[in-house]
């Protein structure tokens, strides 16, 4: 709590004060990130990427300009650029140190702190800049960046000094302070020109100097944090004070949201006065008007005209937009918070002073509080907000409040949009819908909203019912339940599963005459018996199934209103995933041209042909040893020669979509329709796959260090191994230490735990089930390992080869790039690091390219056409 000075705390019950406050500043963070830090860093690495592709391939550009400068510097006087180039060394220096003198003065030390670690990390990256560019750099970068000194040598390709001081005087902020800015660009624009005049430099290594400097300090800025300047509970009073109210408390009210799509709405105080009722103040600084940017920008990207608002707006245009949209929601005749003050609070944040409101959210009333007038008169309000082309765009439980007598409110209006297009408005009422159905139901929310905004304009909604047009925290909590109704319906059918599998027993003992002969049944018998457990898993299935809220929603509509259009609007201008998919598929496109050109034809038509027949038995033998590695994890009976067929089906599959993904669900699939039971399906699987995952990374290890022991000095795996254990042990080590990715790995973890633990112990319980699976995962590796190689000999003709562990671990570590790869089979991510690999370990690029493609085409492209035929021919059995 904050009190304003030489006043008096107010009596008790005097203000109307919630139960749950705090107080100000042990709410505010040290530092903070701004997203704003982070755009200027990005910037500047895209620029200096710039300056190095112009100094690379615009050599006659720079050569030029650099005679020109030199010929303008021919006629300048000696004596004056001695002069000037010493007052600038020394001014250069002095003015970052008179500012730090200035601020510490001032007790800002944290800001001088963050300079100087900005300044060293510039100066370490000037000399790494420096050593690239005289020891690794082309040619042309090195001439376009050094001139030649008159005694021998390159001048440095970045000044050593420059880089830092501008690293500091950005990391200071003196930017923002107009004297010292001017006298400090002063000095750097004297101290280039004396140096550009003198020829120790040119100009694109100003510039690039400028830039490293530049971005050095707001890559510190972001990383560390910049210190906080959000105005304090004792600048809100003064700022109350200065447009005529007197305070005595401002008391910073808790629970506000902080998601992306409602972080911007501010901290809120409830301030109590000397005379007069309580303040509603709402304070927006630029931090938290920057909250949840990058998802403003991803949304205004992605969606298509749903999202007019500016990504990031003044604060001054937020303050003007705020206190537009609360005049004309009253006008309008809605509830709204009245305004009746606004005000600045220096130059990074203002101040909005409302009327107070004494009343609850709608997410903090419990559903029984929640009545059929209340959320009529909510629906009053969007009605009378749309009467005028008002949109609200937020209209959640945390927006919508009701005061003691019942009335409801609409509060966080920042967002919303005056003169608003048909389908801003719409979508209002999709939310509104779905958000009171997520508390009262669907059909209590549809009878409420038809009642008051007709069946027509209930109906016009439907197209806009999903969840791209929901905000992020109602779309949080329809995952949610989505998973509970998973969970629910699993557990619904393993219960029916159990009852029906001892149904089937007490009527075979009774049938057979005693539980001892129940184990003569027959194969008829059998097959009955499972043919009768799927009909009671498809039967319990169906009668768990729930439908989803917003399916719920439809069907009331379409109960009033049964020629509704329900086709839903398409809002995405393109799917995160497919956006990725193309950019992975254009990078794997380039390679794969480019490194087929590279390619001639004489190389294939040379290629021997009998170690070409080999990998394609190889390749062939892979899929009956993928079949014994899932079977062997699966205690019940399933058909052997129809899981290879299955194996093959997925090659079809696993061009379709990310190879970790595509496998997974059609065995899981293949196993279901098998007659194993959907979580004992997921399980085997899932223990297929872990088991697989460890005896990947256990042969990676092996076969590394085999390859260590081998006497080639063109690859050394045993540092590889090394720097791969260290790898993991940092990945590791950061997955624990942040509590996101903390959370993250437990949740899956113990899911896994949970599922394929005990399915695992199953098949512990069956030797030769577990002998299969292990032998089948060891044969499907070395399947794949002499596949590559005898690809590789098909192009080497005896003389380019090398050693199996070698092929082992180049083999091991793409298969698993490929598995991470988002590309459908990898594609792209496997042959660029199946062919770095085999080049690293001392095979040429002429044979290593066409070894790679020839593998790839053996195991990925030829087995889609069995594939899609498999696929098809188990589908009509039902076996998928």
């Amino acid at each position: 709590m904050v009190m304003a000075p030489d006043t008096q705390p107010p009596e008790e019950g005097k203000a109307d004060v919630p139960e749950r406050v705090s107080g100000d500043e042990p709410l505010l963070a040290a530092r903070v990130h701004r997203p704003s830090d982070l755009m200027r860093l990005l910037a500047g690495l895209l620029a200096i990427g710039l300056v190095i592709a112009v100094a690379a391939f615009a050599h006659a550009t720079t050569s030029g300009l650099e005679e020109d400068i030199n010929k303008g510097a021919v006629g300048a006087p000696d004596v004056f650029v001695k002069i000037a180039g010493l007052v600038s060394s020394i001014a250069v220096l002095l003015v970052p140190v008179a500012f730090a003198i200035e601020r510490l003065i001032k007790r800002d030390g944290l800001r001088i702190a963050d300079g100087v670690l900005a300044a060293v990390l510039a100066h370490g990256v000037t000399l790494a800049t420096d050593l690239w560019v005289a020891q690794a750099a082309p040619g042309t970068i090195q001439d376009a960046l050094t001139q030649p000194q008159s005694g021998g040598g390159l001048t440095d390709p970045v000044h050593n000094y420059l880089a830092p001081v501008i690293a500091y005087m950005t990391a200071v902020g003196m930017a923002r302070r107009p004297r010292w800015r001017v006298s400090l660009w002063a000095v750097l624009l004297l101290d280039a020109f004396t140096m550009l005049v003198a020829g120790y430099t040119t100009a694109l290594s100003i510039i690039l100097t400028v830039l490293i400097g530049w971005t050095v300090a707001y890559g510190t800025l972001y990383a560390v944090g910049s210190p906080n300047v959000r105005p304090t509970g004792q600048t809100l009073l003064a700022g109350l004070r200065r447009v005529g109210f007197k305070p005595v408390t401002a008391l910073r009210a808790e629970g506000v949201p902080d998601s992306a799509d409602s972080g911007d709405r501010g901290r809120r105080y409830i301030v109590t006065l000397e005379d007069g009722p309580p303040l509603d103040v709402t304070v927006v600084d630029r931090e938290q008007q920057a909250h949840g940017f990058f998802y403003r920008v991803w949304r205004r990207i992605t969606l298509r005209t749903i999202t007019t608002r500016r990504s990031i707006v003044s604060l001054r245009q937020a303050l003007e937009q705020e206190a537009l949209l609360a005049y004309a929601a009253i006008a309008a005749g809605a509830n709204a918070p009245k305004l009746i003050a606004t005000s600045e609070l220096g130059p990074d944040a203002v101040m909005l002073v409302y009327e107070h409101i004494g009343g609850r959210s709608l997410d903090s009333l419990d559903d029984s509080e929640i009545t059929d007038e209340l959320v009529r008169s909510a629906f009053r309000q969007v009605r009378a907000l749309q009467s005028r082309r008002i949109a609200h765009r937020r209209l959640t439980g945390d927006a919508i409040l009701v005061d003691r007598s019942g009335r409801v409110i609409l509060t966080d209006l920042r967002g919303g949009e005056i003169a608003a297009g048909d389908l801003i408005l719409r979508m209002d009422v999709a939310q509104l819908l779905t958000t009171l159905g997520l508390r009262v139901g669907a059909e209590r929310a549809v009878a409420a909203a038809v009642e008051v905004l007709g069946p027509d304009t209930v109906a016009d909604c439907l197209p806009l019912l999903q969840p791209i047009a929901l905000s992020r925290s109602t779309r949080a909590t329809l995952r949610k339940q989505a998973r509970e109704r998973s969970a629910r319906e699993r557990e619904a059918v393993l219960a029916a599963s159990e009852a029906a599998k001892h149904e089937r027993e007490l009527t075979k003992a009774a049938a057979h005459g005693g539980p001892e002969t129940v184990q003569t049944e027959t194969k008829a018998e059998k097959k009955a018996d499972k043919k009768a457990e799927k009909r009671a898993l498809d039967t319990a299935l169906d009668e768990a199934r729930e439908e989803d809220l917003l399916s719920q929603i439809r069907q009331q509509v379409l109960l009033i209103r049964p020629q509704a259009p329900v086709e839903p609007v398409r809002l995405e201008r393109i799917k995160p995933r497919t956006l990725v998919s193309l950019i992975a598929g254009a990078v794997a496109a380039y390679f794969l041209l480019s490194q087929i050109a590279r390619t001639p034809l004489s190389t294939v038509s040379q290629a021997d042909w009998r170690w070409v027949a080999t990998a394609v038995v190889f390749s062939a033998l892979s899929y009956v040893a993928a079949a014994m590695s899932l079977l062997g994890f699966v205690p019940e009976r399933v058909g052997f020669w129809r899981t290879v067929v299955a194996q093959v089906a997925g090659s079809f599959v696993k061009i379709v979509a990310p190879a970790a993904v595509g496998g997974v669900a059609l065995n899981t699939r293949f196993l279901q329709r098998a007659g194993v039971r959907p979580g004992l399906a997921v399980a085997s699987v899932g223990a297929s796959q872990l088991f697989g995952l460890g005896a990947h990374i256990l042969l990676l290890l092996s076969f590394g260090y085999l390859t260590g022991t081998e006497k080639s000095q063109s690859f050394t795996p045993s540092r590889t191994v090394i720097a791969g254990l260290l790898t993991v042990a940092v990945l590791v080590l950061v997955a624990t230490a942040i509590p996101f990715m903390r959370k993250f790995v437990s949740t899956r973890l113990r899911s896994l735990f949970a599922g394929v633990v005990p399915r695992m112990l199953d098949v512990l319980q069956r030797p030769m089930k577990l002998v299969t699976g292990i032998g089948g995962m060891l044969l499907l590796t070395a399947a794949f390992v002499f596949c590559l190689d005898a690809s590789i000999r098909a192009f080497g003709h005896g003389t380019a080869t090398v050693s199996y562990a070698s092929v082992a671990v180049v083999f091991l570590a793409g298969n698993a790039l490929g598995s991470a790869a988002p590309t459908p089979g990898g594609v792209g991510a496997v042959e660029g690091a199946l062919t770095l690999g085999l080049v690293a370990v001392g095979l040429p690029i002429e044979v290593a390219t066409p070894a790679v493609l020839l593998y790839r085409l053996l195991t990925l492209w030829v087995p889609v056409l069995p594939g899609w035929i498999c696929f098809n021919w188990l589908t009509k059995r039902g076996a998928l």
